[in-house]
């Protein structure tokens, strides 16, 4: 039982940082971003929905939620910073249309995890506090990593891979594997179903990149009014 939790606390750890590299990955997309002033063709929503994703598992982790699961709230805590640096880069670098859409998502967001947060502590205790956050965080995690979904069906039509990043891909994968291998050690449903398909679904994306990779026109361009190729591909763990 001792190597047991030796090992967890390991895969842990490595999870962190591995959910730190995840996280920190778009960091090219924003400087490109930056740099050209404009958002360009790129989409918040993901970034927008790992907020509140990385929220609920901060709290998630906490002794008061979760016991012997404060890692899972350490590298959310560091997600949940990255992630508002990035929304605020696009808010700053977005026309007031767009502007107003994350303003009000960002509200949306901070008003359910103000209900979570009331409700967990004040009607729930024990095992049916953690449950209750557990569920709402699988159902939250599984959102996030069915996000790219639109950016795979967009590499699949035009067969280019110019807007799904492949190191955010690989991220996703092995971010995915390595905290199901930590949740399977001591058996945590609420970790191990999200990242099960966080695992799958970066798998598919690096086998996507890989398909398409030869065909995709790296030189190609196109207007900001956010046609074709409006999406980004999401983070996160």
């Amino acid at each position: 039982m001792a190597h047991k939790e030796l090992a967890r606390t390991i895969i842990g750890v490595i999870g962190n940082v591995i959910s730190f590299g995840m996280f920190v990955s778009p960091t090219p997309t924003f400087v490109n971003i930056w740099k050209a002033k404009s958002v360009q063709h790129f989409k918040p929503d993901p970034y927008l929905a790992t907020i509140l994703n990385c929220a609920m598992w901060v709290f998630y982790g906490l002794p008061i939620v979760k016991k012997d699961s404060i890692l899972v709230s350490t590298i959310n805590g560091v997600g949940l910073v990255i992630e508002a640096i990035f929304v605020t880069l696009f808010i700053i670098h977005s026309n007031w249309q767009k502007r107003r859409k994350i303003f009000i998502f960002l509200a949306g967001e901070a008003a359910i995890l103000a209900i979570v947060i009331v409700v967990a502590l004040t009607a729930l205790h024990g095992s049916k506090r953690s449950l209750f956050v557990g569920v709402l965080c699988t159902i939250l995690n599984i959102g996030m990593y069915l996000s790219p979904l639109t950016v795979m069906s967009r590499v699949i039509k035009t067969k280019s891979v110019k807007y799904m990043p492949f190191w955010l891909s690989l991220a996703n994968f092995v971010n995915g594997a390595v905290w199901f291998s930590y949740a399977f050690l001591r058996f945590d449903p609420w970790l191990v179903i999200p990242n099960g398909l966080g695992t799958v679904g970066g798998l598919i994306q690096l086998i996507l990149y890989a398909t398409y990779y030869g065909s995709t026109n790296w030189d190609e361009d196109g207007d900001e009014n956010g046609k074709a190729k409006e999406v980004q591909l999401s983070s996160e763990a």
